[in-house]
């Protein structure tokens, strides 16, 4: 199959040379087939030939934190079937789909009030807490 880009979004691709693949043999299906053909695929990915945003690159990292083989590549396995090219599908597709979240900025949050009732019910909450603790206190004799 020939090293080509994977689109990620209409404007990101992964280029064919910062991607390489290679097919070794299966724990998966097969039965004695396993043992005599390497269908399931190593797909690395060199994350530095990437141009992304910095803010990208940072949500990246932090996906792909424990995918990471000893070069610091990224590291994606698929011996989801029992055809090469299919689990080479598979492990394009779970690349895009960790891009395509690094490339998703979060929705910044907008902090909210809490509640009138929320408030009551935890000054609710604290009385019925601090009243529970009191009866825990040593009982100390009447100097009468």
């Amino acid at each position: 199959m020939p090293e080509r880009d994977i689109p990620v979004s209409s404007s990101f691709a992964v280029p064919a040379s910062a991607w390489w693949w290679r097919a070794v043999r299966s724990s998966g299906p097969g039965g004695q087939n396993v043992n005599k053909v390497a269908s399931r695929v190593e797909l690395r990915i060199d994350l530095g030939r990437l141009v992304l945003n910095p803010e990208a690159r940072v949500r990246l990292e932090a996906l792909v934190r424990n995918r990471r083989d000893a070069d610091g590549h990224l590291l994606v396995t698929s011996q989801r079937t029992r055809d090469q090219g299919r689990n080479l599908d598979d492990a394009i597709d779970k690349v895009r789909g960790l891009l395509a979240l690094a490339l998703i900025a979060p929705r910044a949050r907008r902090p909210t009030r809490a509640t009138k009732a929320s408030v009551e019910r935890r000054l609710v909450r604290k009385k019925e807490d601090a009243a529970r603790k009191k009866k825990r206190a040593r009982v100390r004799p009447d100097p009468d």
